[in-house]
């Protein structure tokens, strides 16, 4: 379990494989996120049409609703939801740090407000192991301090410098829950550091001078920061990353970031821009975004993406998914959700067969011709 090969690169890009103990993860991949258990408003079967080979759950939300010892009670994760397929659930550290006024920082850990009860809980690294150890998912994440794009520079290394020692008590309580049973779960540290070159490569310094790990993420970018610093972040960073180790940009998912991140070597990503803008009425498609709700749709007999495949695309026109938007009929926002995740899995699939045949480059150019000649940003 938790293998990874590459089977093919193109410059800095790469097609791998990545086997968990709930399936086979064909790389690049976008992961869909199931927030509280649920891709929000499909149906898993809907999901899984759609071609996802893996789900985010949050760990966050799920301790707090409906709690890990409930969904252990019920089998897990995977029972649970019947997602039957791999899941990775992140540690509750974005969530946690995002509520800067209903929080309280130390170095055991973060005291924080409930947003659904108003109870005051706490947030530990090994607390953090527990949990996700107790919902089950495939890959569990670190418990990291995640400093906003805006935090000064002795802020970020103070929260990076922290991650690290945070890294070492996940570790040691992830070793002992999984010691009966090791091929059910795996831990990956994350990449903290801003910005700053210096810092990212010091964090990634200190993650591979505590041992092996069978992946690595890289959290704190698309909080605030420009594209072009998120990109010389990868960029300054590919080379010291392990090869032979999947590496996940976490929270960045949407199209022309995931083509960028592909380019510079990421594997795996994940994002809730997909079902967020679906739900509000805005589309991906291969010329740009569209907005559904638009009045130039109303007699149109096109599919929202006539290069898609998704099921929303396959069967309805422009003008009756904005009829449904306008109507208020619950139809529309699903469908939009649909094809918006169905848009980001085409693209890193046929990603991996360019990466493959050689083409990526050429193709990608191509790609971002069409996707920002209206002026998409």
């Amino acid at each position: 379990m938790f293998e990874f090969s590459v089977d093919g690169t193109l410059g800095a890009a790469r097609a791998g494989t990545l086997t968990l103990p709930h399936g086979v993860v064909k790389t690049p991949a976008f992961m869909p996120v199931g927030t509280r258990g649920a891709v929000r408003g499909l149906h898993p079967a809907e999901v899984e049409r759609a071609g996802a080979q893996i789900l985010l759950g949050n760990t966050y939300h799920l301790h707090l609703r409906p709690g890990e010892a409930t969904v252990a009670t019920l089998g897990g994760l995977h029972h649970f939801t019947t997602w039957h397929k791999p899941i990775l659930t992140d540690s509750g550290g974005f969530q946690v740090f995002s509520l800067s006024a209903l929080r309280k920082l130390d170095e055991d850990g973060v005291d924080f407000v409930s947003h659904v009860d108003g109870s005051v809980r706490r947030l530990t690294p090994e607390r953090a192991m527990e949990i996700q150890w107790a919902l089950g998912a495939d890959i569990a994440m670190a418990f990291d301090h995640l400093a906003p794009g805006q935090a000064s520079h002795q802020d970020t290394r103070d929260a990076m410098e922290r991650t690290l020692r945070w890294l070492q008590r996940c570790r040691q309580r992830h070793e002992v829950l999984a010691a009966l049973a090791p091929d059910r779960q795996t831990m990956w540290p994350i990449v903290q550091g801003g910005a700053d070159a210096d810092l990212r490569r010091a964090s990634l310094a200190g993650i591979l001078a505590q041992g092996g790990w069978t992946g690595v993420a890289i959290g704190g970018l698309s909080v605030g920061e420009s594209k072009t610093a998120m990109h010389a972040v990868l960029e300054q960073l590919a080379p010291d990353l392990p090869r032979e180790r999947p590496r996940y940009l976490m929270g960045v998912g949407f199209p022309d970031d995931l083509l960028e991140g592909i380019a510079r070597g990421v594997d795996l990503f994940d994002c809730v821009a997909a079902t967020r803008n679906g739900r509000h009425g805005s589309a991906w498609t291969s010329r740009g975004r569209v907005n559904v709700r638009g009045a130039s749709l109303r007699l149109d007999e096109s599919p929202l993406d006539a290069d898609c495949d998704c099921e929303c695309c396959s069967r309805f026109s422009r003008a009756y998914v904005r009829h449904l938007f306008v109507s208020e009929e619950h139809l529309g926002p699903r469908l939009v959700s649909i094809h918006n995740i169905r848009f980001l899995i085409r693209l890193t699939d046929i990603a991996r067969e360019r990466i493959l045949d050689g083409t990526f480059d050429a193709w990608a150019a191509g790609w971002r011709a069409r996707y920002f000649a209206k002026g998409n940003a």
